[in-house]
């Protein structure tokens, strides 16, 4: 949330870097090849932190804003 403050371009690309479940998977198989047991705990986390994003509708997010995100707009709509 903090790269939303120098922009929507780079909130949301350091948003999807950090909830994109990918990278939490290669996080969780470093932290396993490496017997590192806290980067295996973190990534553990961030997918778990992803997936419940994502039941909750929130997703990855496009540079048009918070709001705009891959599974369609989120928040109260515009009136």
């Amino acid at each position: 949330m903090v790269g939303y403050l120098f922009g929507n371009r780079w909130g949301a690309w350091c948003y999807n870097l950090f909830h994109h479940q990918g990278a939490a998977l290669l996080v969780i198989i470093t932290g396993w090849h490496f017997s590192l047991p806290t980067l295996l705990l973190v990534g553990i986390i961030l997918l778990g932190h992803s997936a419940m994003d994502r039941a909750l509708g929130y997703s990855l997010k496009y540079s048009s804003g918070f709001h705009d995100t891959h599974l369609g707009r989120i928040g109260k709509p515009n009136r």
